[in-house]
């Protein structure tokens, strides 16, 4: 039986080594439930009350906390937030402003190099398409969902039953709440529990202010996840809204938000041990994974992320260390790209040293004991798993080729095919309405012109050799698609000289090709492009690998997944609380400021200084340039009211919180909710964290807020943003 490929996460992680017992600041804890975990936070050191974190009567820190995400997908979030001013200031990662940075640079005004600064707001610039989101209120519908489910339906009438119903629960909470709110019932347990998530959404986001790259990413590829860091990573933002103060598009007439609550900025500064606590959206973590995902995880998820990301980082390193302009080009997609490469990498190696293995099996094995003699789904569901992860191996591995490896590998096939598509189907349908047509035909030539803003023919042209020769030579034969193979016979294996060839002819080629192309649109010419045709090959090969997975390996997956997920529920019912996975909805996580032993004979401190940036410079390496007035205020000490007790200026520290991606720019907080730092990385020894949480040594890495207030303030002189925060001692 095959079936109908259809998109779906699997997230499925677990909280415990054994089941029933929860480890020390752990957890990605859900708002309106956080009352349950206080007297917890209390002993840590918390010296606030559940409602000064989340109220739906009161004004509170969730008021201050915003979602960083793109328009169109109002749910899904990038990056944290937090708004730092009552004037709707917002810091944020450098990292998480990196792509604005770069789509406003030029050769002539280049942010990611020299930095940005607006020294008042006319200065600011709009970013079309960026949205923060700030949670309204979260309500339990489980019973709701629930009530519309039955056990013996298939997974595809569930999944239809539950899209339904949920519907119908965000109509009916944005008719209470009004038109200007955004809902959205989100699943939690893997579909054992739902809960309604309430948003407002601004959708006009300006920037404000960044450090120069060579701050922002002090350290690159090499100290990513690593600790010692002395990154400076953050850049700052502006929600503007309508003169009523709801969320509106961009208008000269908008104004700076006027938020319910915005967080103090501490310059009292940290000690080890010190209470801490992150407030964020994290993406996804995978806790509840059994053996079998963990294997499909390690062995061929990121195993291949990491070999085939390789090649391409290679050709965009050469490429982008022998031109300026292509370096700009490319600094946003690098490092999105290299990001992820090193994540892979480490996060085997992690898993590998911890045994993660070993601990889920002993966890299934307790799970089985604990199964007999209940409900028989909750016998069936580790069969029920294993054998849907069994099904799908091969086509999972052969469909990580086809997507790391031509579909986002290099761009234009699959930028050409899209986009020659659509023209083709304008066309067809608005033959007989030129002006309709012309219209539409106008928003591809400028969606064309924002993909070719970044991108270089001839570095194309590499990636294409690159990423087509290791992937025909590494893909199963039985999945590797025919304009591969033609192309290996016709060109006797020299992929270089295919890729001039298929650039070289296509109206896809550059601009200025595609432009002319589009002065006297021809569908049949379309039709007939060797990119057009390259990037329809590649994505029917990708639909017939996914549309090949048996559709019992799906349902077995979905059901085997959830039935254990409930089973586990059960198995700690009356034990410690448990916390479902990250899924892009704002969390709450709780720690301590905290020093570790990484291995033997190896301690690291809780924090570093910006000591540590004179010691690691490199002026023959891009990663480690330390601009020359930072050098300048170091060598005079001239530090400011943002110096330590021992005259040292802080740059980083780490904290025991429990984070993921769609973290990064998440404010870390003291016991009475002031700024201390921004989250923004985890280390290398801990990089299993998403699937098995290792509390000996998984620790947050945190800019401190003072290195961020220093740059500002005698860095940049920015002496306008300084003046509307709240700075507390």
């Amino acid at each position: 039986m095959k079936m109908k490929f259809r998109t779906f996460v699997i997230a499925v992680g677990m909280l415990l080594t054994l089941p029933g017992i929860a480890r020390a600041d752990e957890g990605m804890w859900l708002l309106n439930l956080i009352g349950k975990n206080y007297a917890d936070m209390q002993k840590a050191g918390f010296k606030l009350t559940p409602e000064d974190i989340y109220s739906i009567n009161q004004n509170c820190i969730k008021d201050a906390i915003v979602g960083l995400g793109n328009d169109g997908q109002p749910f899904w979030h990038f990056c944290t937030g937090e708004i730092i001013s009552d004037q709707g200031l917002i810091s944020t990662n450098h990292h998480c402003g990196y792509g604005k940075l770069q789509e406003h640079s030029t050769v002539a005004h280049d942010y990611l190099r020299d930095g940005f600064w607006a020294y008042s707001k006319d200065q600011e610039l709009p970013n079309p398409g960026l949205t923060a989101s700030v949670l309204v209120r979260i309500e339990d519908v489980t019973e709701q969902v629930k009530a519309v489910l039955s056990d013996d339906m298939s997974e595809a009438d569930r999944e239809k039953a539950i899209s339904e119903i949920s519907d119908k629960i965000a109509k009916k909470a944005k008719e209470k709440d009004g038109d200007k709110y955004d809902a959205s019932v989100r699943s939690m347990f893997n579909g054992n529990q739902f809960f309604l998530f309430v948003h407002l959404i601004y959708k006009d986001v300006r920037l404000v202010g960044a450090p120069p790259s060579s701050m922002g990413k002090f350290g690159g590829d090499t100290d990513n996840w690593m600790w010692p860091r002395h990154t400076c990573d953050f850049s700052l933002f502006r929600i503007y809204t309508a003169p009523d103060g709801s969320p509106a598009p961009y208008s000269e007439n908008n104004v700076p938000l006027r938020p319910k609550h915005h967080l103090p900025v501490s310059i009292k500064g940290i000690q080890d041990g010190d209470f801490a606590m992150v407030m964020g959206f994290p993406g996804t973590t995978d806790r509840f994974i059994t053996s079998y995902g963990l294997e499909e995880t390690m062995n061929i998820t990121n195993k291949l992320v990491y070999e085939i990301r390789t090649v391409k980082i290679n050709v965009l390193r050469e490429q982008m260390a022998a031109s300026q302009e292509t370096r700009i080009k490319y600094a946003s997609k690098y490092a999105s790209c290299s990001n992820y490469w090193k994540n892979a990498h480490e996060a085997n190696i992690a898993l590998k040293k911890l045994n993660t293995m070993q601990v889920k099996r002993d966890i299934e094995k307790d799970y089985t004991n604990w199964a007999r003699g209940k409900d028989a789904k909750y016998g069936q569901a580790l069969n029920r798993i294993k054998q849907g992860y069994a099904d799908r191996a091969i086509y999972q591995e052969a469909s990580q080729y086809l997507v790391e490896g031509l579909l986002t590998g290099p761009e234009l096939a699959w930028r050409g095919y899209r986009t020659g598509r659509n023209l083709i189907a304008i066309a067809e349908r608005y033959g007989d309405d030129p002006d309709q047509r012309d219209q539409l035909y106008n928003q591809f030539k400028t969606i064309m012109a924002t993909f070719y803003k970044d991108y270089d023919e001839a570095t194309e042209k590499k990636l294409i050799a690159a990423m087509y020769a290791y992937t025909f030579d590494n893909i199963d034969p039985r999945f590797c698609p025919q304009f591969l193979t033609n192309a290996y016979k016709k060109y006797k294996g020299d992929w270089n000289k295919y890729a001039n060839d298929l650039v070289d002819h296509s109206i896809f080629r550059n601009k200025e090709t595609f432009d002319k192309f589009m002065q006297k649109p021809n569908v049949k010419a379309i039709a007939k492009d060797p990119v057009y045709q390259v990037g329809e090959a590649i994505y029917e090969a990708y639909i017939e690998v996914n549309s090949n997975v048996p559709q019992e390996s799906a349902d077995n997956l979905e059901r085997g997944i959830r039935d254990f997920v409930d089973g586990i529920l059960q198995m700690n019912e009356g034990k410690k609380f448990l916390c479902p996975d990250a899924n892009s909805t704002i969390r709450l996580t709780y720690g301590n400021v905290k020093a570790y032993d990484p291995r033997d004979a190896v301690s690291y401190s809780y924090y570093t200084t910006l000591t540590g940036v004179m010691e690691k410079e490199n002026p023959n390496s891009s990663e480690f340039e330390v601009p020359a007035r930072l050098k300048e205020l170091y060598a005079a000490k001239d530090f400011g009211r943002y110096a330590n007790a021992k005259g040292e200026l802080p740059t980083c520290f780490i904290t025991t919180n429990d984070i993921t991606g769609g973290n990064s720019g998440s404010p870390v907080m003291d016991a009475e909710g002031n700024l201390i730092g921004l989250a923004f990385d985890g280390n290398s020894e801990a990089m299993s964290g998403d699937i098995d949480f290792e509390e000996n040594l998984q620790r947050c890495i945190c800019l401190d807020a003072r290195y961020m207030l220093f740059v500002i303030d005698k860095f940049a002189g920015a002496r306008n943003l300084i003046e509307e925060m709240t700075i507390v001692k």
